[in-house]
């Protein structure tokens, strides 16, 4: 058993995972497992028993674009499984920039920090009547830290 990586439409991985699934079932392919990783859009993972397989169950499925040619080791696929913690500088207090989604180019100060969920509570400074408002921290890039008492 191998693992083969499949190179999809970005966006469009879960769907073709299904097609997939739907594909190797009524065909009996031989494929054990599909992988649909988060950090890795445009590709899927399946294993199978040879490239032929992975091959044969791609083939003419919608928003596949091909199989990538070889293996991807086990060691590959652990390392993008595993979590990544990520540090962030921005404590409550601090004055950011909302770099992302429809209060970009806002400036915002942070009302209060959940790392478990990687979010942030800020309120626009910019705005008549504050509003607090739950975004992720990698929207947030740091303007200017928190004053010290």
């Amino acid at each position: 058993m191998g693992y083969y990586a499949l190179r999809v439409t970005a966006g469009q991985e879960k769907i073709v995972a299904d097609l997939l699934k739907n594909r190797i079932n009524k065909l009996k392919i031989n494929v054990s497992s599909i992988i649909v990783l988060d950090g890795f859009k445009g590709y899927v993972i399946v294993e199978a028993a040879e490239e032929a397989d992975a091959k044969r169950a791609a083939f003419q499925v919608p928003n596949i674009k091909g199989v990538l040619p070889g293996e991807v080791s086990a060691d590959e696929i652990k390392k993008m499984i595993e979590a990544k913690p990520q540090i962030f500088s921005i404590a409550k207090g601090d004055v950011v920039e909302v770099i992302n989604g429809p209060f970009k180019g806002d400036r915002a100060k942070v009302v209060k920090i959940d790392l478990e969920k990687e979010e942030a509570t800020i309120e626009l400074l910019e705005v008549t009547v504050p509003i607090p408002i739950t975004t992720k921290l990698s929207w947030l890039k740091m303007h200017q830290k928190a004053e010290k008492e």
